[in-house]
């Protein structure tokens, strides 16, 4: 008999009792009139309103009532029946409002629904598993109310907290004060989403809203980079995070951590999952990967076909109750490009019945989806305009091959590489063969083109060198690191080359085995000269803190937009020790990527890409008779597949597991052998045989062809776009931003003051000036930045008044140096100034060459005063109170 053919009886008996005694309900006993109850799961237990189907007691007392429905039976809306028994239950201690049990579950056997009647506007919700006995308890004990008031009550007031942190971390508690369960926060990568939420877990925890808090992420070194940042935190003056709460995590190598870490990270006692107390009060840093094992096993697990991943060291799978933490944290929970591993992270997720947050920088419909409600957002453009962030400059390098493939004619000599042992022999084409762009780096690969392409990126990255004073730490994303045939192998060995400047200069960080401590890599990427070029594919597109990034290089194709905006964040972070004011951004697909990437939305429509079912499953369904036509189409492609991919050996296995029939044949005419012998052919599907080659026949042995005489041809343009993404060439742009010069003095204040009144300009004019160019001025242009203004008139140096003055009236462009220095010499022609005045000028001199113009607040604030020991008052006392004056004549000669 079918499960979907039982009765409510049956359906108790098989599927509901066990669910009981799994979470520790058992044993399950019929009622006994006039009996008392210590613990157990009583059956038909009456009540003035009818017969609860359970009754469930702990220590004496009704705790919850079941009401149990055939496997067929939707229960989210027989929760009102439960809760009819909950009124009606007789000598009760308990007593909310009406209800005389405060808990109550529906359930099919497969789905379970969950209502606490405590408080009269608690939401009913879905829960994978019955609550254990001390679950319950502990709700009861708790004092939920006590807790939400301080919140309520305790301002967040963290001095080292930005207003948006503050914002946000409001946001999530006034959800959380609404009853809210699932919550999302989306802030731009950069902008300090762990800062924020460590500041977020010392307020639950403090207010005794979160006693076991769960902080899941999906890299080992974002785990150690939030257990570093735990224990960092000074959640009270003088006393650290981990000092007044316990920090758990899972175990790291000693070279995971950052070298200088005095904190030894604690491995959380598996106790603590399998079996939580009430007394625990901690905070546990895993991976979504271990997390899902540690529920689930290894089944399913997924990789990547890219080659970058890494492995759960230890992990095995554990009997973890539901309640076992209250809060859980899930950061970049963006992830899952696929639904196969979009569906691991809900596994994981649902698993708990808590509160669950979701931390991401890039809000995709499927992620808005599960957590429900994104409470607050602080996007990219809006961290730019406040200063949190960095802009980035475009590069488009522009490869014939790389757009256009290969074509190679006969008789051409070309390499054929083992894909299996990475042998390389050469071979004479015996007919012509066109090799497709989509398939270049993992079927075939042209070296030139990787060379050129190094060639014409290295010029750019020599000339930021020259001009900022150091290398420019470089990210270069590849196409695949697979062994035998990795794309990032083959650009490190170029760019080894390219450079000349040492292994240790270009560095390969992928979740490969053939990369040595790769946490340890990252660090030294992060901290250290060396590596100045890392080259990657997955591993650092996430989460990793690298401020010091200044290109990101794109040489591999991304279709996903949640993976190109975590990509570009790995450039978007301030450093303010390289005096960071922006990043470069190499689109090495001919500025298609930036192209299209810009037209889509802030949040995605797109959904993960849909994952294939096994042939086990497709067989089951055409057995089930579910869309049978629709099926035996799909099992019949997927085994024509088969038959095109496999080895002689492996076809003549098939064949007689089909009954020596081929299983091109078989796959041809499977409608028609299904019809004719149902019974039969359906044995030949469901045989363990037929499934076991479906997934281990042999397939041909695949070789790279290696098209070594393919001469590629690159060049590369700085990219200006206009507000509807479209390319603009330098002389477009300029006639655009002349127009704009010209049209707008009147709508612009400062720009009319430059113009035409240049002795009333001062610093406030200035910077309201450039914040007006750098966001969105116009209708056609999204910003006119100064260094894509002196890009586009070929002026690396020109300073934003002559650009100006050049598009309003045709002025000579000059450098600020050239500017400054003619000022200065004007001024000094007036004064007989003395040595230890010069000495100052020349301070003056260097302030003024980086910001044009300078006023007295500036003596008292900025760094290159302050660091003199220098303030206004000397100052004014060394030019002999002079000083305003002074600084009045500088600022008007610089304006001439």
């Amino acid at each position: 008999m079918s499960e979907r053919d039982w009765n409510e009886y049956i359906t108790r008996k098989k599927y509901i009792d066990k669910l009981l005694i799994e979470s520790q309900w058992g044993p399950v006993v019929q009622y006994e009139e006039n009996k008392r109850y210590k613990h157990a799961s009583i059956e038909e237990y009456p009540t003035e309103t009818g017969p609860a189907d359970y009754a469930l007691f702990h220590n004496k007392k009704p705790f919850s009532i079941v009401e149990g429905k055939k496997v067929i039976v939707g229960v989210q809306n027989v929760l009102q029946q439960a809760q009819r028994y909950s009124r009606g239950f007789k000598d009760s201690p308990f007593a909310f409002h009406e209800f005389k049990v405060p808990f109550i579950y529906s359930t099919n056997g497969k789905i379970i629904w969950f209502q606490d009647l405590r408080h009269p506007v608690n939401r009913s919700r879905e829960v994978k598993r019955f609550h254990t006995p001390d679950a319950l308890e502990e709700f009861l004990s708790r004092n939920e109310d006590a807790a939400k008031t301080w919140l309520k009550n305790t301002p967040i007031d963290n001095p080292y907290l930005r207003n948006y942190q503050k914002e946000a971390i409001g946001s999530i508690e006034r959800a959380i004060l609404e009853r809210k369960r699932n919550m999302l926060i989306a802030m731009a990568t950069g902008t300090g989403k762990t800062f924020t939420i460590i500041n977020l877990i010392y307020r639950l925890m403090k207010s005794g809203y979160g006693k076991r808090i769960l902080f899941l992420v999906d890299r080992r070194a974002l785990a150690a980079q939030a257990v570093t940042a735990l224990a960092s935190f000074e959640a009270e003056p003088g006393l650290k995070f981990d000092k007044i709460y316990e920090v758990y995590s899972q175990r790291f190598r000693r070279e995971d951590l950052d070298e200088d870490m005095k904190f030894d990270p604690k491995v959380l006692p598996t106790e603590y999952l399998t079996n939580p107390q009430a007394k625990h009060s901690f905070v546990y840093v895993s991976t979504i990967q271990r997390m899902r094992i540690n529920l689930f096993g290894n089944a399913g697990m997924f990789g990547r076909a890219t080659g970058d991943m890494e492995e759960e060291e230890g992990a095995e799978k554990l009997d973890i109750p539901i309640h076992a933490f209250d809060v859980i944290i899930a950061d970049e929970c963006h992830r899952g490009y696929t639904a196969q591993e979009e569906s691991k992270w809900r596994e994981a997720l649902m698993h708990f019945d808590g509160i669950r947050v979701g931390l991401t920088a890039t809000p995709a419909a499927h992620t808005t989806a599960f957590f429900k409600e994104v409470v607050y957002r602080y996007d990219y453009e809006r961290a730019v305009k406040e200063g949190f962030l960095v802009d980035y400059d475009a590069v488009a390098i522009n490869s014939d091959i790389t757009i256009n493939g290969v074509f190679l004619k006969q008789g051409e000599e070309i390499g054929l590489k083992d894909t299996s042992t990475g042998q390389l022999v050469f071979d004479i084409l015996e007919d012509e063969r066109e090799l497709e762009p989509a398939t270049n780096e993992s079927e075939w690969t042209a070296p030139d083109r990787n060379k050129k392409i190094v060639k014409e990126i290295k010029k750019y990255l020599l000339d930021q060198e020259e001009q900022l004073g150091h290398f420019p730490k470089t990210l270069i994303f590849a196409n695949n690191d697979i062994e035998h045939i990795s794309h990032c192998d083959q650009l490190v060995n170029i760019l080894r080359d390219e450079f000349n400047r040492g292994d240790s200069f270009v560095q390969k960080i992928t979740g490969s085995s053939t990369v040595d401590r790769p946490l340890q890599r990252i660090r030294e990427f992060r901290n250290r000269q060396n590596p100045g070029i890392v080259v990657t594919v997955d591993m650092l597109s996430t989460g990793v803190d690298i401020p010091k990034v200044e290109n990101i290089i794109f040489l591999r194709p991304v279709k996903s937009r949640i993976l190109f905006e975590q990509m570009m964040g790995r450039g978007t972070r301030l450093c303010e020790e390289i005096n960071k004011t922006h990043f470069t951004v190499f689109d090495c697909f001919r500025g298609t990527l930036l192209e299209y990437f810009r037209k889509t939305t802030a949040i995605t429509a797109e959904a993960p890409i849909k994952p294939t079912r096994i042939i086990k499953e497709v067989v089951q369904a055409i057995a089930d008779n579910q869309d049978r036509a629709y099926n035996i189409s799909v099992l019949s492609k997927r085994l024509q597949r088969i038959s095109k991919n496999i080895t002689q050996e492996s076809r003549s296995q098939f064949n007689y597991i089909l009954g020596d029939v081929d299983i091109a044949e078989f796959a041809k005419n499977l409608g028609e052998r299904l019809d004719k012998d149902w019974a039969g052919t359906m044995r030949v599907l469901q045989s363990e045989g037929f499934f076991s080659m479906c997934d281990n026949y042999q397939r041909p042995l695949k070789k790279q062809i290696v098209a070594e005489g393919a001469e590629d041809i690159v060049s590369s343009e700085i990219v200006f776009r206009a507000t509807d993404g479209n390319k603009l060439r330098p002389e477009d742009y300029l006639k655009l931003f002349e127009k704009f010069v010209r049209e707008n003095p009147e709508h612009i204040q400062a720009l009319e003051i430059l113009i035409n009144k240049p002795k009333d300009f001062h610093v406030r004019e200035l910077k309201e000036l450039r914040l007006k160019l750098s966001t969105k001025p116009d209708d056609l242009v999204d910003k006119f930045k100064e260094q894509n203004l002196r890009r586009a008139y070929n002026k690396e140096l020109a300073d934003i008044v002559s650009i100006i003055r050049h598009a309003a009236k045709g002025e000579e462009l000059i450098t600020a140096e050239s500017r400054i220095d003619r000022a200065l010499a004007k001024v000094k022609a007036s004064h007989n100034f003395s040595e230890a005045q010069e000495k100052w000028l020349g301070l003056i001199r260097r302030h003024l060459i980086a910001n044009l113009l300078i006023e007295r607040d500036d003596i008292d604030s900025l760094p290159i005063f302050t660091r003199e020991g220098l303030n206004y008052r000397k100052l004014n006392k060394i030019f002999n109170g002079e000083l305003d004056e002074i600084l009045q004549e500088i600022n008007e000669a610089v304006l001439i």
